[in-house]
Formats: structure tokens, C-alpha cells, sequence
């Protein structure tokens, strides 16, 4: 269950930063609504979709799906800093600077691409036998949480928070992905 929740964490980080830089814009109330139900909604759906499919794989992969699944997270968490590190997740969101509002196809593009890496940790999980209704149900609250709690700091603190939580959710990702492979968890 610790792996469970800080996999959720790690990977609502995601929607974190991004929902940072969307508060800095300054967005109403029922827009705030709109997008941490969006984010949900793409956090919940992705991970689900990997833990069906990690489900169905794990028993043919025997004793070596802890070891696939740990690794398949380390590798996500490793591409999250070095994504961060080399300045690509930054050029992206300066390329698509929010606007006051953001369209609802706009908003759907920008759920689908900070989900798309949710898919591979949701194998893992899916390796790991977790249950799949505890998972959803704690990605997408956590995802909505920390996409309302980064909206409001974006409006009160602006860019500087939020480039970060990428470092440190892939850090996270890296460490439960160890520990699922060592069989520490």
C-alpha cells in the first residue's frame, strides 16, 4: 500500500507543475474545476488501462514480474529527471503558453500528454498485484488534490514552484522501483 501511495503521488506531481504554471495566469474558480477533473480523469484512465493490461501479463511472467515492473518504473523515473534536467519539459511549456482560459481541446491535449508515462507505471503496478479499484480511486483523488493544490499556488507564488516536482517525482519512481524489484516492497 506504501508503494501504492507514493506512486500516486509521484506521478500527480506531473499535474502539479503543470497546474503551477496554469495558476500563474490566474484562472476562475469553475476553470479550476474543469481542469483538476481533466487531469483526474486522465491520471485515473492511463494507469487503469496499464494495471488491466499488467493484471493479465504478471502470471505469465511468473517471479520475474516484480523485477519487469520495478524496473519499467525506474525507467519512467529516470526519463521524468532527465526529461526535466535537459530543459525539454520547460521549452514545451514555454511553447504553449496558457492562456486566460484554456479550450476544452487544448485542456484534453495537455491531460493526455502529462498521463501518457502513467501508462507503463500502471503495468508495473499491474505486475505488483495491487487492486485495481484501490489504485484508481487513490491516483485520481491524489492527482485532483494536487492539481487544485497546484493551481492555487501557481496563483499565490508564480513559476518558481513548480519546475521542480518533476525531480522530484521521477527521484520517487526511481526508489519504488528499486524496491519493487529487490522485493523490498
Amino acid at each position: 500500500m506504501l508503494a501504492l501511495v507514493l506512486v500516486a503521488l509521484s506521478v500527480g506531481l506531473d499535474n502539479f507543475g503543470a497546474a503551477t504554471a496554469i495558476g500563474v495566469s490566474g484562472v476562475g474558480g469553475a476553470e479550476r474545476v474543469r481542469i483538476a477533473a481533466v487531469f483526474g480523469l486522465f491520471e485515473g484512465a492511463m494507469p487503469l488501462l496499464g494495471l488491466l493490461v499488467g493484471h493479465s501479463i504478471s502470471r505469465s511472467l511468473g517471479s520475474r514480474a516484480p523485477l519487469i515492473g520495478g524496473l519499467l518504473l525506474i525507467c519512467t523515473g529516470v526519463y521524468s529527471i532527465l526529461h526535466e534536467l535537459t530543459g525539454e519539459r520547460a521549452a514545451a511549456a514555454q511553447a504553449e503558453e496558457p492562456e486566460r482560459q484554456l479550450g476544452v481541446r487544448r485542456l484534453l491535449v495537455l491531460g493526455l500528454a502529462l498521463s501518457i508515462d502513467n501508462l507503463v507505471v500502471g503495468f508495473a503496478l499491474g505486475t505488483y498485484h495491487v487492486s485495481i479499484v484501490v489504485a484508481l480511486v487513490l491516483i485520481v483523488l491524489v492527482s485532483v488534490g494536487l492539481s487544485l493544490l497546484g493551481l492555487e499556488i501557481g496563483k499565490r507564488l508564480g513559476p518558481r514552484l513548480g519546475g521542480r516536482s518533476e525531480l522530484f517525482g521521477g527521484a520517487i519512481l526511481v526508489f519504488i522501483g528499486i524496491a519493487i524489484a529487490t522485493r523490498l516492497l
